[in-house]
């Protein structure tokens, strides 16, 4: 005998009064019911499964070396950079040249061994597989997990709620429920998603988080989609929900042709100050190649300028949706080109000059108040400084003329593990100061003293080419040089290998932070490898400012590209150049 239970939509249908199929903790009383059929195998067929065969060992084989051929090729390519430091990938590179990995024994986690099963089982089926099975989780929990991690066939799940109604006098759990519910929205079987919404429905009066999001999901692709409005709506009444809730939201909405809810929908999660997904914002560019109308046109430049003011940075699927956009205006006349832009601040393919990074008057001297406020005298978290060493560094600081360069000591003298600390630090600073450059170095007080790899006499010649500040040796030194760049004027550059991201943190709000970023891409130097052995080189410094730009008559777009990993303090190296082409006038 095999006992099935079919499909929600199968035939015929199952939700029948015969044997009860409790769904765990009821909130009201209704009751359902479930019929369990027992069948013989030669009757007939309730189900249609293709059965997923391990991949050939032949095309596995040739997968892996091809593989290994593109990650040589990578490899290759990540010897040689001209990028800047904050380069998007450049963090990448330099984990990749510094790592040294050595060959490790992987132990094998202790799982079980079992195989998923490729079609629907009989009772007796799932009673020896879960004989079989020797891992430490509830057996159920992890054969319909493994189930949301792989290809199965949803025909396989519902053998197993059967056998789970079946052996437990039809009750199947909440939880069970809800993963078998995952699985339906993965699969995207829409009409089986709409059935376990009704039992839900009908059975609880509220869900939890997770199941609202799964049925969310689910039913934006049905007629039925206004009810993931509704669920939206719950989950207002106890908690802001999440970006994820209202992409899936607009989603629907657009896919249904209903803008107006679509725009309310974002402008309601951008009053959540929550960030929208990329997804959504392509969303809206999709939509808005089928629409010539000058408001929504309009709402899509607001998406570029919320872009640029919040520095996000669109991927090559959405950047490519933006273009299409943009070409397909009517009587616009715009052209977009893939382009990079030159270190100069010159778009290649325009030939415009970018904005430039450096701050102007006013938002420096407001950078530098947010800073001295917030980071150095603030509750700077990461600062380990005496309120009465700080002092002595002002008073220091303020005795001396400006700073051309300031230069983190220790940083720069540990940049070559295997080279003596002090004379990797003279080797900069009596090149530095050959330019006639007025030089700080900030160091430690551990450095004056003699050892193997801080000769005094070294030292002693680093203090007579430049002004030199030996800090406590607990003392950290990133407040120090933050406080003697900005006071000695936007002129003044600084050395370090130090991203200060802890004191970004530190900054109030997103303009601040985004001008402290700017900042520090144009005056942040960090010395090439291997200048020892020929003159002192740094790696380039940006001039223009990374962030979407526009004209009357252009765009510039900064994007990801899909290959490469990007760290949040990197910024994109490639950029979509729009320009609206004017037509001659007629003689």
């Amino acid at each position: 005998m095999t006992f099935y239970m079919s499909g929600f939509r199968s035939i015929p249908k199952l939700w029948k009064s015969t044997s009860y199929f409790e769904l765990g903790p009821a909130t009201s009383p209704v009751s359902f019911f479930l019929t369990v059929y027992s069948i013989t195998r030669n009757q007939h067929r309730w189900f249609s499964v293709k059965t997923t065969f391990p991949p050939n060992s032949e095309a596995l084989n040739l997968l892996v070396a091809k593989a290994r051929t593109l990650k040589k090729r990578n490899d290759r390519n990540w010897k040689v950079s001209s990028d800047h430091y904050f380069a998007a990938g450049t963090a990448k590179k330099r984990s990749h040249l510094n790592s040294n990995p050595q060959p490790r024994e992987h132990a094998l986690p202790n799982v079980s061994t079992i195989q998923l099963p490729t079609k629907p089982l009989s009772s007796k089926e799932w009673d020896k597989l879960k004989e079989d099975f020797n891992g430490k989780s509830n057996f159920e929990d992890w054969i319909i997990s493994q189930m949301m991690h792989s290809s199965v066939s949803l025909d396989v799940a519902k053998s197993l709620l059967a056998w789970v109604a079946a052996k437990n006098n039809g009750i199947v759990g909440y939880g069970l429920l809800v993963k078998y519910l995952n699985l339906c929205v993965c699969h995207k079987q829409t009409s089986e998603v709409i059935d376990v919404y009704e039992i839900m429905k009908a059975k609880y009066k509220c869900l939890e988080t997770g199941a609202n999001t799964l049925l969310i999901r689910g039913l934006i692709h049905s007629d039925r989609w206004r009810e993931a409005l509704l669920l939206l709506e719950d989950m207002k009444k106890v908690m802001i929900p999440s970006r994820k809730n209202y992409d899936d939201c607009i989603q629907g909405a657009l896919l249904h042709q209903d803008v107006n809810t679509a725009w309310s929908l974002y402008q309601e999660l951008l009053d959540h100050n929550l960030i929208p997904l990329l997804e959504t914002l392509k969303a809206f560019f999709d939509f808005g190649k089928d629409i010539n109308d000058d408001y929504y046109s309009n709402k899509l430049l607001d998406i570029l300028l919320y872009l640029r003011n919040n520095q996000l940075y669109p991927g090559e699927s959405f950047v490519h949706s933006i273009k299409t956009w943009f070409e397909s205006i009517p009587g616009r006349q715009w052209k977009g080109k893939f382009t990079t832009v030159q270190n100069s601040g010159q778009c290649s393919s325009c030939g415009r000059t970018l904005e430039s990074i450096h701050l102007n008057a006013e938002e420096y001297e407001l950078l530098k108040g947010r800073i001295m406020r917030d980071v150095i005298d603030g509750g700077d978290q990461y600062k380990k400084t005496t309120p009465q060493e700080l002092k002595r560094f002002e008073n220091f600081v303020n005795s001396c003329p400006p700073f051309d360069i300031v230069i983190d000591g220790l940083n720069v003298a540990k940049m070559f593990p295997k080279g003596r600390e002090s004379q990797t630090l003279l080797s900069v600073v009596s090149q530095l100061a050959q330019k006639n450059l007025r030089l700080l170095v900030l160091g430690r007080k551990h450095m004056l003293f003699s050892s193997s790899r801080w000769r005094k006499d070294e030292m002693e010649q680093v203090q007579k080419l430049a002004h030199c500040f030996f800090a406590d040796n607990i003392s950290k030194d990133d407040p120090f040089l933050l406080y003697a760049t900005l006071n000695s004027g936007n002129h003044c550059k600084f050395i370090t290998k130090d991203l200060m991201r802890d004191h970004k943190a530190c900054l109030p709000d997103a303009r601040t932070q985004h001008l402290f970023f700017k900042w520090q891409q144009g005056h942040q130097l960090v010395v090439k490898k291997g200048f020892q052995k020929s003159t002192l080189t740094f790696q380039s410094t940006l001039s223009f400012d990374t962030v979407v730009q526009t004209t009357e008559d252009s765009w510039h777009i900064p994007y990801d590209e899909d290959l490469v990993q990007r760290s949040s303090y990197e910024v994109p190296t490639k950029w979509l150049c729009l320009q609206r082409e004017t037509r001659a006038p007629a003689p």
